[in-house]
């Protein structure tokens, strides 16, 4: 039997969103100016526009593209994008291999009802034929899957100059991967990801032949007004300066700013890539490792940097029953939180029984090292128990 360990992590948060704050946040080191204020004041727009600004710069977006701040996190931000650029007259390939891409199939069938749609899907921890998909195609597809920790290799199967607009849900890959941004149309993320800021607000970047789509295209179906980005029949080009569609929360924009500010400290998102790259070589070496673990994505070059899942697997596990399987990892999630060990490591409701460790480059490396040991104790426990 494994022996407890005593040492435990300084800083326990392992959720794979909202993810952990940086080492050394403080409530205390937010600006406070703008708290009170309308977000249409000098003050509350030069912040918005702050952040914009800093995210466009960290993430090495070109000059000519457009970023703005989205309300209802990703979600928001993606489906403004399908709302707003995908056409009944035009074919669509929605590409996904875990819950929230398969999140966008559905609205593009149930929602959209495109007529000229195909679906690609892939279990977890597999990625679809995306080679197979034709360059005249507009594309909606996640970089890396945040339920899985199934990422997309490479963007070689889209061809630079081509004619469908590609629709990226970035939210889990951006500064911990770096984005190809000739051939991304429209980026999506969220502020609670990879930079471990609160949530509810999402960014929308888009380039120039994204922003014609929409000047060009009338949807024949409803848009919320919280999907309205034109004027007058052209892009609404405030969105992108700061005055968002509606009122955001001046507290998290601060949260965000801090940490934008914080990254670019360490080295701007190189360091941020280094950092989630250390910490998921931690925890992979980890699992090849241990016997009765493996990666839930089998294929080394698709597999993420940032929230990294893996599986149970052994004799005495498969001879479990499936109810007894998937009390395998929320009995060991419950003894770690009990002690205040790791919080919100266990797997996506929805994805096989499985753990799931946020390495994003927030987390720091030595609190992943003494996780490790507490996960084979509490295996044991619950195997011996």
């Amino acid at each position: 039997m494994t022996a407890e360990p005593t040492l435990k992590p300084e800083r326990p948060f392992f959720s794979s969103g909202p993810t952990a704050k940086h080492k050394g946040w403080s409530a205390s080191n937010l600006k406070t100016e703008s708290l009170g204020r309308s977000h249409r004041s000098a003050l509350g727009k030069s912040r918005l526009k702050y952040a914009i600004d800093l995210s466009k710069e960290m993430l090495g977006v070109p000059d000519d593209y457009l970023v703005g701040i989205m309300p209802a996190s990703d979600t928001g931000a993606l489906e403004c994008a399908m709302w707003t650029m995908l056409r009944p007259d035009r074919p669509a390939t929605v590409a996904a291999w875990e819950s929230f891409g398969n999140v966008w199939i559905q609205d593009a069938v149930k929602q959209l009802k495109l007529p000229q749609l195909t679906a690609l899907d892939a279990d977890y921890g597999e990625i679809p034929d995306l080679a197979s998909i034709p360059q005249d195609n507009d594309v909606v597809f996640t970089w890396n899957g945040t339920t899985s920790g199934a990422k997309i290799p490479n963007t070689d199967w889209l061809a630079e100059g081509r004619e469908g607009v590609t629709i990226n849900d970035a939210t889990s890959a951006v500064f911990a991967m770096e984005m190809d941004w000739a051939k991304l149309d429209a980026t999506t993320y969220s502020w609670q990801k990879v930079m471990g800021s609160e949530a509810q607000h999402g960014m929308l970047i888009l380039s120039p032949k994204a922003v014609q789509r929409i000047e060009e295209y009338d949807p024949e179906w409803p848009l919320p007004k919280l999907f309205r980005m034109k004027k007058g029949g052209k892009i609404n080009e405030g969105i992108f300066r700061g005055e968002t569609i509606n009122t955001p929360s001046m507290l998290a924009t601060e949260d965000y700013i801090e940490a934008l500010e914080w990254a670019q400290a360490m080295g701007g998102r190189k360091a941020m890539f280094e950092r989630a790259d250390a910490n998921a070589k931690i925890v992979k070496d980890w699992i090849e490792a241990t016997p009765w673990l493996r990666n839930m994505v089998s294929d080394p070059a698709k597999q993420t940097n940032t929230g990294v899942c893996f599986v149970f697997q052994g004799d005495w596990y498969d001879s479990l029953s499936d109810e007894d399987k998937a009390g395998v990892p929320k009995k060991i999630v419950k003894l770690l939180e009990d002690r205040d060990v790791g919080y919100d490591f266990n797997g996506y409701r929805d994805a096989p029984p499985s753990l799931r460790i946020w390495c994003g480059g927030t987390v720091e490396q030595d609190d992943l090292k003494r996780l490790l040991p507490w996960i084979e104790w509490a295996y044991e426990t619950v195997k011996n128990g």
